[in-house]
């Protein structure tokens, strides 16, 4: 069997096209509906955090962080982590937060996002007595649900990278939590582009969370370590 000519495939695709003005027009509207349809989950998200974005040193004061996980490296934080961490980090040396609550998965053996973290604040100037560990992070909805109902957490300044801090925003005060967001920056690389593109898909997911409100895939008993910490610097 010969295959088709270059010839012949123009002509089999010319074939699909809509033949008239009117049937290409409509083409070209559902086309563009699509493309809105496709963006709206995304403004959502940048509209209910616009007013709440913060550099590090404009971020407001509040009791405690919330530092989202991003993966881990031979046991160690991605530069996209370390990143986030270095922010955490870097409010709790100027007095802006008092607790750092790092989020992550550790789900599997071998596999602890949570202690990774934990390590790389303590080596950064963190105390470890001011780190609180949500292990059961495991996506950015359940750790905004979690950071509320489990470690009782109501105002935080969430930490993530510029792509997806609007979406983390968005979802926390869906979850009942007061956010501000810092976005940390990163070089534009492959990683970069792919996790901004993600956020397209991801974002349609958040709207489905914040309307229908699914529990966490691990929700468990509630969790002392933030307000036992704050309690003690009470005192």
């Amino acid at each position: 069997m010969r295959a088709p000519r270059p010839t012949e495939i123009a002509h089999r695709a010319r074939k699909l096209l809509p033949r008239t003005v009117r049937a290409r027009r409509r083409a070209v509207r559902a086309v563009m509906a699509g493309c809105v349809l496709a963006l709206l989950p995304s403004t959502w998200t940048h509209v209910v955090a616009a007013d709440r974005l913060r550099t590090t040193a404009g971020a407001p004061s509040a009791e405690v962080a919330v530092v989202f996980g991003a993966g881990l490296w031979n046991g160690r934080p991605t530069p996209y982590l370390a990143n986030r961490l270095d922010a955490a980090a870097e409010l709790y040396r100027a007095g802006k937060v008092k607790v750092v609550l790092v989020s992550g998965d550790n789900s599997r053996t071998g596999y602890d996002e949570p202690d990774a973290m934990r390590t790389y604040l303590t080596a950064h100037g963190v105390p470890g007595e001011r780190i609180v560990s949500d292990f059961a992070g495991f996506d950015t909805w359940d750790s905004c649900v979690r950071a509320r109902e489990i470690f009782g957490v109501h105002r935080a300044v969430l930490i993530s990278q510029g792509f997806h801090i609007h979406r983390a925003v968005a979802l926390c005060e869906a979850a009942g939590v007061d956010s501000y967001g810092v976005g940390v920056t990163d070089a534009h690389d492959a990683t970069w582009y792919y996790g901004g593109t993600r956020e397209v898909f991801a974002a349609g997911k958040a709207v489905l969370d914040a309307v229908f409100e699914p529990e966490p895939r691990f929700l468990g008993p509630k969790e002392e370590g933030v307000s036992r910490v704050l309690a003690a610097l009470a005192d």
